[in-house]
C-alpha cells in the first residue's frame, strides 16, 4: 500500500520523504490556506520536492471552470493530479480531462456507486472519506471494501485512496482490505511508528547496557 501525505506543509513533506514514507501528496484549499503563503508558490515547491503524484484541488464548481483550472494546474508539473469533486459537473469534467490525458482524483466520495461512476468516467483515483463517514456513526471502511470489490469485479484501473484518515487503526484497516493508497496526516504518519512497548524495550536495553559498562 502506498502512503500519500495529506498536507501542504513542505517541511512535513520533507520529513516524510526522509523517513521513506511518502509516495505522493494530497492537498486541498484548507491545507494550502494554513500555510499563509502564495498558493502557487507552495504548489510549485511541493511539485519540485516530490517525485510521486501530487493532488491539487480545483475551486470551480462548473464543468468549464473545472477543466480550465485543471489544465492550468496540470501545466505546473508532470506529477500533478487534479482533484475534482464528486458532482454531476465534476464527472463531466473528469470525462473530458481523462480524454486529454490529465490525471484526476475524484474526491468527497461517500458511497460505492459514486466511486463506480468516477471510475467509468476515467478517474485515475477515487477518494472515499472514511473519517467523515465514521463521524455520522457509519463504518467508513465498509465503503472502501465495497469499492474494492466493485473495481475487482470489473477490472477498473482506477486506484482507491483511503482519505480522511484519523488514526493508525484506519491505516491498518485500509492495508488489510488491500486499498491501493492511504493518504495520511503528518501526525498520524508519525504515530504509525510508535508503540509503548517499543519505548519500554529501548529504555530497558539502554539501562542494561549501562549496567554492563559499570
Amino acid at each position: 500500500m502506498k502512503f500519500f501525505i495529506d498536507t501542504a506543509n513542505v517541511e512535513e513533506i520533507k520529513k516524510g520523504l526522509e523517513m521513506g514514507l511518502v509516495d505522493g501528496v494530497t492537498t486541498n484549499p484548507t491545507l494550502l490556506s494554513k500555510e499563509k503563503k502564495n498558493p502557487d508558490a507552495v504548489i510549485g515547491e511541493i511539485l519540485s520536492v516530490v517525485d510521486g503524484p501530487v493532488s491539487l484541488e480545483v475551486i470551480a464548481t462548473d464543468t468549464k471552470g473545472m477543466c480550465e483550472e485543471a489544465r492550468r494546474l496540470a501545466s505546473l508539473g508532470t506529477n500533478a493530479v487534479i482533484k475534482i469533486p464528486m458532482t454531476e459537473e465534476g464527472i463531466k469534467a473528469v470525462r473530458t480531462l481523462s480524454r486529454e490525458g490529465i490525471k484526476t482524483n475524484v474526491t468527497l466520495i461517500f458511497q460505492p456507486v459514486q466511486a463506480l461512476i468516477a471510475a467509468k468516467a476515467g478517474a485515475t483515483y477515487v477518494s472515499p472519506f472514511i473519517g467523515r463517514i465514521d463521524d455520522i456513526s457509519l463504518r467508513g471502511m465498509d465503503i472502501v471494501e465495497d469499492i474494492l470489490v466493485i473495481f475487482s469485479n470489473y477490472m477498473f484501473e482506477t486506484e482507491v485512496i483511503v482519505a480522511s484518515i484519523r488514526n493508525p487503526l484506519h491505516v491498518l484497516q485500509a492495508a488489510l482490505l488491500g486499498a491501493d493508497i492511504a493518504t495520511i496526516p503528518f501526525n498520524v504518519l508519525k504515530q504509525l511508528m510508535n508503540h509503548p512497548l517499543t519505548d519500554i524495550g529501548i529504555e530497558r536495553f539502554l539501562k542494561d547496557w549501562q549496567s554492563i559498562k559499570k
